[in-house]
Order: structure tokens, then C-alpha cells, then sequence
């Protein structure tokens, strides 16, 4: 068996982005792997832990029996508990484990990604539990690993892949969630529509649209006569939906048309991701 057809575009996308990361970090002086990034709290040290640790989940590696330091006010939940474990496990790591270790864990994944025969409907166990289908796995290790490249490239200086097929398909993953944001979270009066007009290297337009009942769908056609209408780049919006900024920090770069009052209602709740 093969790997499916529908499953393919996922492990490109997620090997062209985890590759581009190790390209990244390899060259990194010891001081570059503290520097901080926009991932709250997290130093590009720590992304990459992130990264590794969860492709390490997903091969099946023994989760690391560690106690996190009690001064880590950043852990309020649970989940923020079981994310950090495999970051802070490797704090004091030096450059070249980090490397080694990326590179390895690399080379192991791509090799079980290559052999993996199931279906994309197949049900498999989802980091930190759960279930999702494999499909939906894959998806979200793409989107997870290409967001983690983008904190690296802002936080190193060194733009790029912001077109990529990891970003296309990031976009979709994170877009699914602006139904509910506006009709539910915001509070959008049905019948209403709201607009995302996104320019830059990633180019779009996206409509929400609340039906009668309150809910919302999402779409690609115009929308004559919409509540607001947010016109930004696509580097702003990535880093508004997962968290990265604030928006008041990139007010100048987002226009707003429309009611002003559902405008402030959306940003509020605008992070979808952290």
C-alpha cells in the first residue's frame, strides 16, 4: 500500500515546513536559540522542543516523566501543562542536541509517513488524547509546525514561505473557526455578513455569513452591503487568529468598515489559536 492520494499534500506540505525549520536553526550561534519569539512566553529554543516533542508523540516515543518548575505563570490549564513538559525538558539543552535531535526525529517521521497505508478517514489517537481522523491529524501537524516556522522567521529575521503550500493549507485550517467567532463569539445579528479581505503574498477574500438561526457559514463570494468589512494583510491576520499580537498593536494595519461596535466584538475574540 501506498500512501493515499488525499493524504499526500499534508506530508509535503508538513515535510517542505519542518525542513525549513532545521534550515533555519542549524547554522543558530548558542545566544539565538534563547531569543524570544512571539509564541507567548517561548524562546526559539522552546519552539523547536515543541515541535519536536510532538513528533516524537506521534512516532510513539514514551511520554518524558519530568515536574515543570512552579514559577511557569503561563500554566493555567492542563493542556498549557502537557504542551510544556517536552519544551522544558530541553531548556538546557545545548545547540547541537537541539539540532541532532531535530534532524533525527526529522528522518523518523518522514520515514512512518511514507509507510502509512491507512485511510485518510481512519480514526487514530490525537496529541494529548482523543480521537481525529488521520486526515484531520495530519492537517493539524502542518498548521502547527508551519505557524511555529513563521514565529522562527519573525523572531530571526528571515521572512519566507508565507505562499507556501503549508500556508494555504494553514489558512483553511484556521478559517474554519470565523463561522463561530462572528456569529457566536461576537454576537452577529442574523442576516448579517462580515468581510476578511486579505492582500499580501496569500491573497483572499472570505465572507461569514449568520443565518436566521444565528449561525454561521463561510464562503468565498462577494457580499453586497456586509456589517464590516476587515481589509489587512495576510501576516497580520495569521498573527491576529493564532494569538501572536494584540489588536491594538496592528490597528494601523487593519481598515475597518462598518459597524464599529462588531468590529471591536470580533477582534476581542479574533485569537483562535495560542
Amino acid at each position: 500500500m501506498t500512501v493515499h492520494s488525499k493524504l499526500q499534500p499534508y506530508i509535503d506540505a508538513w515535510t517542505h515546513s519542518i525542513e525549513s525549520v532545521n534550515e533555519l536553526v542549524s547554522p543558530l550561534t548558542e545566544g539565538e536559540w534563547n531569543r524570544p519569539t512571539e509564541c507567548p512566553y517561548w524562546s526559539v529554543r522552546d519552539i523547536v522542543s515543541h515541535i519536536i516533542g510532538f513528533e516524537c508523540e506521534l512516532l510513539g516515543d514514551p511520554r518524558p516523566i519530568h515536574t515543570l518548575p512552579s514559577d511557569l505563570r503561563h500554566i493555567t490549564s492542563e493542556t498549557a501543562r502537557y504542551t510544556e513538559v517536552p519544551v522544558d525538558i530541553r531548556r538546557h539543552h545545548t545547540a547541537p542536541e537541539m539540532t541532532s535531535e531535530l534532524e533525527y526525529t526529522i528522518i523518523r517521521r518522514s520515514r512512518q509517513l511514507r509507510n502509512e497505508s491507512r485511510q485518510p478517514d481512519a480514526t487514530v489517537r490525537g496529541i494529548g488524547g482523543g480521537e481525529v481522523t488521520l486526515e484531520e491529524q495530519l492537517w493539524a501537524r502542518v498548521f502547527d509546525v508551519w505557524v511555529h516556522e513563521q514565529d522562527l522567521r519573525r523572531a530571526l529575521d528571515k521572512p519566507g514561505n508565507l505562499a507556501s503550500a503549508a500556508a494555504v493549507l494553514s489558512r483553511d485550517f484556521v478559517l474554519r473557526a470565523l463561522p463561530k467567532l462572528v456569529a457566536h463569539d461576537a454576537g452577529a445579528r442574523p442576516g448579517s455578513a462580515v468581510v476578511f479581505d486579505v492582500h499580501g503574498p496569500l491573497e483572499f477574500m472570505r465572507t461569514i455569513r449568520v443565518n436566521a438561526e444565528g449561525r454561521g457559514s463561510i464562503d468565498s463570494a462577494v457580499s453586497l452591503g456586509p456589517a464590516v468589512t476587515f481589509v489587512l494583510d495576510w501576516e497580520t491576520f495569521l498573527r491576529l487568529l493564532t494569538g501572536r499580537v494584540r489588536p491594538a498593536a496592528v490597528a494601523g494595519q487593519v481598515k475597518i468598515e462598518g459597524d464599529q461596535d462588531l468590529a471591536e466584538a470580533i477582534l476581542a475574540h479574533i485569537a483562535v489559536t495560542r
